[in-house]
């Protein structure tokens, strides 16, 4: 009888033990799923940041808007033109820091030859933001050869000009992290000589 308890008390405790160490590895295998599951997660915060808030982009620099404030257009020998345009451009930031950007110049061509400038001071835009600037610039058709299809476009009442910039300066990103980055402009528009107006802006 009393070894038959000892035998069933030990065959209890092996249990017991068993049972002890099952919990003991369940709980580990616990821990280690929880651990996996915490890498898992940071990895796609960072991956999702780095895509997002890290990735900083070119911004864009546009003109929105063109008012005519003074033209004078005819075709005598040679034709010329002179005209007064106020302009609004705008500077669209889409990174999650400011960029801080240089004085620059928005230079006017006709047939691709330039012909007039507009000074563009350096500023900053908001993060996520959209910086709108006014600029004035005066256009003469001195500059342009005789031998150009300007008498041919007065004639026609639309004057086709194009307008160049280059906006350089850097994002900077929670006071840390600084770059280089620029915005191009390329704006195709085209001058109502009878209204006065500019109409169909074309930016690239």
């Amino acid at each position: 009888m009393a070894e038959q308890s000892y035998r069933q008390r030990k065959a209890e405790m092996e249990v017991a033990a068993e049972a002890s160490k099952e919990l003991k590895r369940k709980k580990r295998m616990k821990l280690l799923a929880y651990a996996l599951a915490f890498v898992i997660f940071q990895t796609v915060v960072i991956l999702v940041f780095s895509l997002t808030v890290m990735r900083i982009k070119n911004p864009k620099f546009r003109v929105s808007s063109i008012t005519v404030e003074g033209l004078m257009a005819a075709t005598p020998n040679p034709p010329y033109f002179n005209i007064k345009l106020n302009a609004q451009v705008a500077v669209k930031n889409t990174n999650f820091g400011h960029f801080k950007f240089e004085n620059t110049t928005i230079w006017f061509d006709y047939g691709g030859v330039r012909f007039g400038d507009a000074f563009v001071a350096k500023g900053r835009s908001k993060a996520r933001s959209t910086k709108k600037l006014d600029v004035t610039v005066e256009l003469n058709s001195n500059d342009v050869p005789n031998n150009s299809s300007l008498q041919s476009e007065i004639e026609s009442g639309f004057l086709t000009l194009t307008c160049h910039s280059k906006l350089s300066g850097k994002v900077q990103l929670m006071k840390l992290i600084k770059k280089k980055k620029s915005a191009e402009m390329k704006c195709a528009m085209l001058v109502n000589l009878e209204t006065k107006a500019v109409q169909d802006i074309n930016c690239q």
